[in-house]
C-alpha cells in the first residue's frame, strides 16, 4: 500500500510531481478512457443481475485523471457507478441519459463529494485544475463486457447532446 504520509499534497511540490508519485505509489494504469487507474477492491460475493450475468457485488478503483487527460464518453451497462472524490482540484463530471438529451454537469469537490451515475447513462469527466484524485464504485461489480465507449459508436449512433470534445 501506497505511502499515505502528508508529503504527497504539500506545497513544496508541483501539481506534476504530485500526480507523477501518485502513478507511482499507487502503480496506476492507463485507463482505455483516459487518465489513470488502479482496481483496489473486487468483492468475492457474487450476485446475479436480472439479465442472469453473474457480477461481483462491487468494484472500487482509484481513478486519477491530470490536467492533460479526461475520461471519454462511457457508460456502464447493468450497474450503477458511483463517483467520490478524494483529492486535487475539483472535478467535472458529464451525464447524459442513454438516448440523449441535454448533457448535465455535476462539480465533485470537497464541499460535494459524491455523484452516482446509474446504469447505462453516458458519463464524462475532465480535471478542473492540475488534477483530480477520484473513487469509483460499481455495482454490480464492473465488467469491461458491460463497458461501452461512444466513439466506438458510428457518429450517427452518437446520443444528442453528447459534447464533442469529451468524445
Amino acid at each position: 500500500m501506497p505511502d499515505s504520509s502528508p508529503d504527497t499534497t504539500t506545497s513544496t511540490r508541483s501539481p506534476q510531481q504530485v500526480v507523477d508519485q501518485l502513478i507511482r505509489e499507487w502503480q496506476l494504469t492507463p485507463h482505455p478512457e483516459g487518465g489513470w487507474f488502479k482496481e483496489l477492491h473486487r468483492s468475492a460475493l457474487s450476485v446475479q443481475r436480472n439479465d442472469g450475468q453473474q457480477r461481483p457485488a462491487i468494484t472500487t478503483i482509484l481513478y486519477l485523471l491530470d490536467a492533460g487527460s479526461i475520461s471519454r464518453w462511457h457508460a456502464v451497462h447493468h450497474a450503477d457507478e458511483v463517483w467520490t472524490h478524494l483529492q486535487g482540484s475539483p472535478l467535472s463530471l458529464w451525464t447524459l441519459q442513454p438516448e440523449g438529451g441535454v448533457a448535465e454537469q455535476t462539480v465533485l469537490s470537497l464541499h460535494q463529494p459524491v455523484h452516482a451515475v446509474p446504469a447505462g447513462h453516458w458519463m464524462a469527466a475532465r480535471a478542473e485544475g492540475q488534477y483530480s484524485l477520484v473513487s469509483c464504485c460499481v455495482g454490480p461489480g464492473f465488467d469491461f463486457g458491460d463497458f461501452e465507449m461512444l466513439r466506438d459508436r458510428p457518429s450517427d449512433q452518437h446520443p444528442a447532446g453528447a459534447l464533442n470534445a469529451l468524445i
